[in-house]
């Protein structure tokens, strides 16, 4: 009987318990939807009063005005200044040079006058000892050529540099490939360049089996293959070195049609007459300083670019 009771008991108090936590549930669950609020009665937004000497947060600061295409200067590749010495000897004594797009530039000299050190800064495989190298206001100096390339400085070498055993077409696949351009963009590319460079009838020649001036002209489809958009600045090392007379005027005329779609040039090359033929204007050096500047009829007429580097004997 006791035991009994004792049980009632406890399930007296379990129910007890029950009732209660459902009680707390029921409250937990069953909140009481929020008035609403009419539009008319809520509060209206202080309006923003800038400090005298504090900008409005929407609009730039005087100091840094917001890069809109109207406020950006045209883009140029600029060697300012630039000094280069081994050991005691001065090669480039305060030399300066600008590239803009759109038009090709020459950098000429004897043997010695350090036209192809100057070159070569232009390309990052130098670093100068003072002075400073800027592309569209950045300062590019310590960046070496892998990185310059990704900016948009393309580079053609002195020497072959088609790979032999390789097609032309692979020649140039390759460059599509390793500088990121899109899978669906290379097809096109690809015909293209082959069409601009007249290659298109080489495709399947190996690089070992073309002559100088299809092995030219393959060279410049390659750099102009690299990255998304192409470079926008060509730097050319001796583009005439090996080709035969008929290549060369070919290819001035293919360097001429990259002019004319607003890339920047910068040739070196010891063939005066070739070179001077379709640049807009050009620099003489000579011990490492410029000696003159100015276009191919300036330079000729020059009495320090005959004394020094053409000759009185020289003829167009």
């Amino acid at each position: 009987m006791i035991r009994s009771q004792e049980s009632g008991v406890r399930r007296q108090e379990t129910g007890d318990k029950r009732q209660k936590a459902k009680g707390k549930r029921q409250k937990a669950v069953f909140f009481p939807h929020p008035t609403p609020v009419r539009l008319s009665s809520r509060p209206k937004p202080t309006p923003y009063t800038p400090h005298p000497h504090t900008p409005h947060p929407t609009s730039p600061t005087p100091h840094t005005p917001h890069p809109t295409p109207q406020h950006r200067i045209k883009m140029t590749l600029v060697l300012e200044n630039i000094h280069k010495s081994y050991g005691k000897r001065l090669v480039v004594n305060r030399v300066s040079i600008t590239v803009a797009p759109g038009e090709i530039v020459g950098l000429l000299g004897p043997n010695g006058a350090g036209k192809t050190t100057t070159f070569y800064i232009a390309t990052g495989l130098i670093k100068p000892n003072q002075g400073r190298v800027w592309l569209d206001q950045k300062e590019i100096t310590k960046l070496p050529l892998n990185q310059r390339a990704r900016l948009g400085i393309g580079y053609l070498t002195q020497q072959a540099s088609i790979f032999r055993y390789l097609t032309v077409s692979e020649n140039i696949q390759l460059a599509l490939e390793q500088s990121g351009v899109p899978f669906s963009q290379r097809a096109n590319r690809l015909y293209d360049l082959l069409k601009e460079f007249r290659l298109d009838k080489i495709v399947r020649t190996k690089g070992a089996y073309v002559s100088g001036g299809e092995r030219r002209r393959t060279e410049l489809a390659r750099a102009l293959a690299v990255g998304v958009n192409g470079p926008r600045f060509l730097l050319l090392d001796e583009p005439f070195a090996g080709v035969d007379p008929i290549a060369v005027s070919e290819i001035q005329t293919m360097i001429a049609g990259l002019r004319d779609r607003q890339m920047g040039i910068l040739i070196t090359d010891h063939n005066v007459r070739e070179t001077l033929a379709i640049t807009n204007r050009a620099y003489i050096m000579r011990e490492g300083q410029i000696l003159a500047a100015g276009s191919g009829e300036e330079l000729y007429n020059n009495p320090l670019v005959r004394q020094y580097y053409l000759g009185d004997n020289f003829l167009r």
